[in-house]
């Protein structure tokens, strides 16, 4: 796998050796952040973005990939899915991807890996306060699974902040709508 290095738009792939084939290279953004975050809403706009723009774009929500009980992890399960779902899209034509999982970030390369076509990379953590993080929660969990995510949560954003790579993009979500965040993701995108 190529070596990273920061760039002004978050971390890029040192370029592929000529193989005397031109092949247009993917790009993947990966979305994490804590529980309550708004990682999905924010993709899920980013793609409004995309398909008003016509921009050609895949999106797949990580947490979906490996969805079971007993969890699968020790079985790479996700890793593999993502691969499937890349080389199908791959076959269509797709070269850009956008990514959710609260800890893809700090996944970077065994998820690049599981794209097994070198994909430039770019990745973003948004950010949310303890009480902002619980009011959206409140909104999404019954009360049953409610204290579970929010422990969830706490333990995943002082992981994160702990853990996750330095070029990753910071994007604070607290006080913004979701149009406002993706915007500003879009922008440091730049794939419009």
């Amino acid at each position: 796998m190529s070596a990273y290095h920061a760039s002004r738009r978050g971390a890029v792939c040192a370029s592929p050796p000529y193989t005397g084939r031109v092949e247009q290279r993917s790009e993947v953004l990966f979305i994490g952040g804590r529980s309550g975050v708004g990682k999905s809403s924010v993709a899920l706009e980013l793609h409004e973005h995309l398909y008003a723009a016509q921009v050609k774009h895949g999106v797949i929500e990580g947490d979906n990939l490996d969805l079971a009980y007993p969890p699968p992890w020790e079985h790479n399960l996700a890793e593999k899915n993502l691969a499937a779902m890349w080389q199908n899209y791959r076959a269509l034509g797709y070269r850009r991807l956008i990514y959710t999982n609260t800890v893809s970030v700090l996944q970077i390369e065994v998820l690049a890996a599981a794209m097994s076509d070198d994909p430039t990379v770019r990745a973003v953590v948004l950010r949310a306060s303890d009480d902002t993080a619980a009011q959206r929660l409140e909104q999404r969990e019954t009360a049953t699974t409610l204290q579970l995510y929010l422990d969830k949560s706490r333990l995943r954003a002082a992981e994160l902040e702990q853990q996750t790579p330095s070029w990753v993009w910071r994007v604070e979500t607290d006080g913004k709508d979701v149009p406002t965040v993706a915007g500003e993701i879009l922008e440091l995108l730049g794939w419009t």
